[in-house]
């Protein structure tokens, strides 16, 4: 059962934090936390309707994570997410989905700059054995006082032997010079039929 409806963002106020995004520019030092995913008891709706609703989720140390579904569809942001968040953002696949359980975290020091979830796409017309498929997605988190967080690449994790690393490697090299609403995130490596075709709305 999801947990009970509140009427706003739940710790995702701006906090004046000058120095975040400098230390993540400078350092070379990166490694990886995990957390778990868990949309019915770590979550809390902050929206509900006929189709699936809006969650505050919790991430790590800080860094919330904001889950919303409608129609079969997922979508997930992560961190401090600007003003532009309410205006209708919404990063996913045209076909049903799923995301799964366990989200890695690319880390600075400790300050998270992107987030890698494997998503599990539904079949569509074309796809062998009508088998669904598996995306390592990567995001740029949020930063406190930025705001600034989106999809910045996709890994097909049955296509590539080495998904994980690849998904880190996107992470690494592109999440902190990613401009959302202006880069357009790409497949890395191969690319199967069962992907899916990723969807992207940000406001009116």
């Amino acid at each position: 059962m999801r947990r009970l409806l509140i009427s706003g963002l739940v710790g995702f106020q701006f906090i004046a934090a000058p120095v975040v995004a400098q230390e993540i520019e400078m350092s070379t030092e990166i490694s990886s936390v995990y957390t778990d995913l868990n949309i019915d008891d770590t979550c809390i709706a902050y929206q509900l309707d006929m189709l699936g609703g809006s969650f505050a989720c919790a991430g790590y140390k800080g860094y919330s994570v904001l889950f919303q579904e409608g129609d079969a569809r997922e979508s997930v942001f992560y961190g401090f997410v600007g003003d532009w968040f309410g205006e209708g953002a919404f990063e996913s696949f045209q076909a049903f989905n799923n995301v799964g359980d366990k989200i890695e975290w690319r880390l600075v020091g400790e300050i998270p700059f992107a987030a890698i979830l494997r998503w599990h796409i539904s079949a569509e017309d074309g796809t062998v054995d009508g088998a669904k498929g598996q995306v390592l997605v990567v995001s740029k988190v949020a930063q406190p006082a930025v705001g600034d967080g989106c999809v910045v690449g996709y890994v097909d994790a049955l296509e590539n032997d080495n998904a994980n690393e690849m998904a880190r490697e996107v992470a690494d090299n592109i999440a902190r010079e990613f401009r959302c609403r202006i880069d357009e995130p790409e497949f890395h490596g191969n690319e199967g039929l069962a992907a899916g075709f990723p969807m992207r709305t940000f406001g009116p």
